[in-house]
């Protein structure tokens, strides 16, 4: 297995592995024009020349990032593509000195294993913007928000008053 940041010529085969997790809800479905205006976010993991997983880092500052539409074949499940993917975007926001990572999953314990915690989705506003007020699914959404470093300045636990402490 290989992994590598994605090329356009990759751009159908990550529309089709997103295509086959977004029709249950498993992800958010992308448009080919989507992931084509996207693709420098994506990292492919390769195996015998086909591309057998992906993930997206989306960057909205160096006080953000967020890992998303990761998905990996279901044949090619429990080989290790989704740790690959996962590690290789927590070293790309590394890179980019981004301080917090937040992703948005169903299975929280297994982003659990790489140091995310549990956090408010109202903790990170930048993606309530970005996806989460368009999403069908806003008021009844299933998906725990996780965090890997310090909440960002301007969430909403960050800008709330200190606790008042009752002087007697």
């Amino acid at each position: 297995m290989r992994v590598r940041k994605a090329m356009l010529p990759d751009a159908e085969a990550v529309c089709a592995l997103i295509a086959g997790y977004s029709a249950d809800g498993t992800v958010l479905p992308r448009s080919l024009g989507e992931v084509c205006e996207n693709i420098r976010d994506f990292t492919v993991v390769e195996h015998k020349g086909k591309i057998i997983g992906c993930a997206a880092l989306h960057l909205y500052g160096p006080h953000l990032a967020e890992v998303r539409s990761i998905t990996v074949a279901r044949e090619a499940q429990g080989r290790g593509a989704g740790r690959r993917l996962v590690r290789a975007l927590l070293a790309e926001a590394q890179r980019h000195s981004v301080n917090s990572v937040c992703l948005f999953t169903r299975i929280p314990e297994y982003f659990a294993v790489f140091g995310f915690s549990v956090v408010s989705r109202d903790d990170l506003p930048d993606k309530l913007l970005k996806d989460c007020l368009a999403c069908p699914r806003l008021h009844c959404c299933d998906e725990t928000a996780m965090l890997l470093g310090e909440l960002p300045e301007g969430s909403a636990r960050s800008l709330r008053a200190p606790e008042l402490v009752q002087i007697q």
